[in-house]
């Protein structure tokens, strides 16, 4: 009889879904935790140390290439020096080689002129103005487009020769930002940022009130306390640019 032959057979076991899936996420969480083992190698991953260490190693480098410009800009003055003395030129190619100079930068540039100085408010800023929203926290640093604004601004004034920080700015020179701090010509800053031109002083303020980036970022400095300060100086002396004339670009292969 058939219903003799079921029940003399052993009892048949039936994996159900449920077991399957239970087993595949217990072997699932055994990789995960292998993987993140694997990757911390006995460390924290937890922990912000890997970005701490990236930037020191940043300013580290920042450093080794301000000492490098030092350097470089010793050698340079001796090689012109040695070259004004025996190239035999006349005072024409001497007067024409200085004014060449002036154009890209290279010389120390002295006159009347003007520091402009921005900061970051403090992180704990709130709204100094009725109505205006509480700052997020791009609102209370300085961004590219600040630095930029009153570099630009000051050249549209007249500028005969900007520095900014402790480096002079040339025709190649590009001033960038990263996070909140300051990346020109291979070196690293952090606020205040300070902005030095050597001009007519009246034309130089008069470019500054017009521009209207300046003017946007006036109104973030009265909401929300960023700093903005303006020096006026009778004599300044700007240093000559010290870094490579070299240009640098892409080619292409084959």
């Amino acid at each position: 009889m058939s219903n003799s032959a079921d029940s003399t057979s052993g009892p048949i076991r039936r994996f159900r879904p449920v077991r399957l899936l239970t087993g595949g996420v217990f072997a699932l969480a055994g990789l995960i935790f292998w993987m993140s083992f694997n990757t911390a190698q006995g460390t924290n991953i937890r922990t912000d140390d890997s970005m701490l260490r990236l930037s020191d190693l940043i300013r580290e480098r920042s450093r080794k290439n301000g000492d490098l410009e030092d350097s470089a800009a010793a050698a340079r003055a001796q090689v012109d020096a040695l070259a004004r003395r025996d190239n035999g030129g006349t005072a024409a190619e001497q007067r024409k080689l200085a004014a060449l100079e002036d154009s890209a930068g290279t010389r120390k540039l002295a006159g009347q002129g003007m520091t402009v100085t921005l900061t970051d408010a403090p992180p704990n800023a709130t709204a100094k103005i009725p109505g205006v929203p509480q700052p997020q926290p791009n609102d209370l640093v300085i961004h590219q487009q600040d630095l930029q604004a009153v570099v630009n601004a000051l050249w549209q004034g007249g500028a005969r020769g900007i520095q900014v920080m402790d480096q002079r700015l040339i025709s190649t020179s590009a001033v960038r930002c990263v996070g909140n701090t300051l990346i020109l010509q291979g070196r690293v800053y952090s606020p205040p940022y300070k902005i030095t031109a050597v001009g007519d002083r009246g034309a130089l303020r008069k470019a500054l009130d017009a521009s209207p980036a300046i003017q946007n970022y006036l109104q973030y400095v009265a909401a929300y306390g960023l700093g903005w300060k303006v020096d006026q100086h009778e004599a300044v002396t700007l240093p000559g640019y010290s870094g490579t004339v070299d240009l640098h670009y892409a080619k292409p292969m084959g």
